[in-house]
């Protein structure tokens, strides 16, 4: 478990040049995984004990903090996280919070799973940012109210202990819980704020909701598709091509370079588990100048099988929504759409039902 060291020079904590200038971040290996606190998915921040200075939701905001010197309100200064106020002891003798005083505030994850990573983003807070923070877990079916997690009869589980961490910076933890999450606790030790939250895994859907559904899509983020690989990432994330809805712009797509060889781009998928495949759609959305100009998709059965192509290379139409229904079901474990050349698309969709094999593999990775 690392984190990251905070700023600690002297600049102005109200401006005073570039607001990133002094920000502190790092390459963290877990944030290959999607973000299982994306307000796409359903997260949320359902409760928190203050937000007296920045509402709690800000937590969640996918765009990063800004920071703008002259904000100020009745309160004070306004900023973009969640920031409560300063906590004193009981009296004048002792104004100092004890070890147990603290602020916390519950995460409901837009889609469960296992935990890779943590980021606790104090972008900004440069004199107002906790002394430390620590992060529990717990998994709970249904939909619990706060009240309901915050009793005695729930037992919540570490995923960071309290760790001291910087002012202005994205603090990365790792995590080696191979538990299955519902609902995040983040606590801050004594106070402050923290700008953003992001949590890094893998989704662990539940099966049996699976598979009275029947029909969906086996490659979707939120039911437990994930994006393996990808040759190329340079203009935004392979991830998107798999998260709910349709695109809403194109920065929502996924895109790459220009090639000047004669090579073609590819994202291979790792489905939700071993399903029969009836149905395609490949979405090129806000893609007008540079969507990509064919595409092919290709299925194999297990890690080592070898690569069957289901759809052949196909043109597509730019901002288009294309559909293909196959002659027959495929069964499968992994997908990989090629495009040709390069350019981009903004959704796949890969539309069939778990096997026998899929739904008992789904049962045991749930617990």
């Amino acid at each position: 478990m690392t984190a990251t060291p905070g700023f600690t020079g002297d600049a102005s904590p109200y401006g005073g040049g570039d607001p990133y200038a002094d920000y502190r971040t790092a390459d963290f290996p877990f944030t290959r995984y999607a973000n299982l606190a994306d307000r796409r998915l359903g997260a949320g921040v359902i409760a928190a004990n203050d937000e007296f200075f920045a509402q709690r939701e800000n937590l969640l905001v996918p765009e990063r903090a800004e920071f703008d010197p002259e904000h100020f309100g009745h309160k004070g200064k306004i900023m973009d996280g969640w920031e409560t106020r300063r906590r004193r002891g009981a009296s004048a003798e002792h104004p100092w919070p004890t070890a147990e005083d603290h602020d916390w505030a519950l995460v409901r994850l837009g889609a469960p799973g296992v935990v890779r990573g943590i980021v606790v983003d104090t972008a900004h807070f440069r004199g107002n940012y906790p002394q430390a923070v620590s992060v529990e877990g717990v998994s709970v079916p249904g939909s619990p109210s706060p009240e309901e997690l915050l009793s005695d009869d729930v037992k919540w589980t570490t995923l960071v202990p309290r760790t001291a961490v910087g002012g202005h910076a994205a603090n990365g933890f790792d995590v080696s819980l191979e538990q299955r999450f519902t609902h995040l606790r983040v606590n801050q030790h004594p106070d402050g704020g923290i700008a953003r939250l992001r949590v890094y895994g893998e989704v662990v859907p539940d099966p049996e909701w699976l598979t009275v559904l029947g029909t969906f899509d086996v490659v979707a983020l939120e039911n437990g598709g994930q994006v393996e690989d990808a040759s190329n990432l340079f203009y935004s994330p392979a991830t998107n091509t798999i998260q709910p809805g349709r695109s809403r712009a194109m920065h929502e797509c996924w895109e790459t370079r220009r090639r000047r060889d004669t090579g073609h781009d590819w994202i291979r998928y790792r489905l939700v588990a071993r399903s029969e495949i009836r149905a395609i759609e490949i979405d090129t959305a806000y893609l007008k100048g540079n969507s990509a100009g064919w595409a092919s998709v290709s299925v194999r059965d297990t890690e080592s099988g070898d690569w069957a192509e289901v759809l052949p290379r196909t043109r597509l139409q730019p901002d288009t929504n294309h559909r293909f229904v196959l002659s027959g079901p495929v069964v499968g474990t992994h997908a990989r759409v090629d495009i040709f050349p390069d350019g981009g698309i903004s959704r796949l969709r890969l539309f069939g039902s778990l096997t026998e094999e899929g739904v008992a593999r789904l049962r045991e990775v749930a617990g």
